[in-house]
């Protein structure tokens, strides 16, 4: 008994049709692939970028809340929220010139912005220039008529360093960044 083999169209087109799901992305639907899609849905809703930053900042994330802060400036441009919100990420990585830098330039968008006043405190507090510190917690401190006891404190801190320059090899106090509110940080003593 002889086998018959197909027809020579049936295999043709059995390989046309292999090709076409090679070629067409297979037979997946077009979101399904390993790619990325191609453009921007511009109909739906951006997450806030400045949220976004601040909530990497209170998980220690400090160089991604950078990257999310520079996202919301490219969005919104550098408001007096980005800029203290740059300021404060850089202020977390230790790069104080920028900090101060950026911190600045919000107080001059806004002089009555308390958050940007009080962490320009802290920077210079960690920068050793506790004149100044003072003088930029007691404008915080103003500005918020008082109300904030973490500022209080701040300003109570440069006090008694600019008074007494040993004050901290005589107490053994450590001091220390706390992140209150939306990118405020404060300067508390640790024991």
């Amino acid at each position: 008994m002889t086998r018959r083999q197909p027809a020579r169209p049936v295999w043709a087109l059995l390989f046309a049709v292999a090709l076409a799901a090679c070629a067409g992305g297979g037979l997946r639907a077009p979101g399904d692939g390993p790619y990325a899609p191609a453009g921007i849905d511009s109909t739906r809703d951006a997450v806030d970028g400045l949220v976004v930053g601040h909530r990497l900042m209170a998980s220690g994330q400090y160089e991604l809340a950078l990257k999310a802060y520079y996202r919301a400036a490219g969005d919104t441009g550098l408001t007096t929220d980005i800029l203290s919100a740059l300021g404060s990420a850089n202020l977390r990585l230790g790069r104080l010139g920028q900090a101060e830098t950026l911190l600045r330039r919000a107080i001059s968008q806004d002089e009555e912005f308390v958050p940007a006043w009080n962490n320009l405190g802290v920077v210079l507090m960690e920068k050793g220039e506790l004149g100044e510190a003072e003088r930029v917690f007691r404008t915080a401190f103003a500005l918020d008529n008082g109300s904030s006891p973490q500022i209080r404190k701040n300003l109570t801190l440069a006090l008694a360093k600019l008074e007494n320059p040993g004050y901290d090899a005589e107490n053994n106090t450590n001091f220390a960044l706390v992140r209150r509110g939306s990118g405020e940080y404060h300067l508390l003593s640790t024991p």
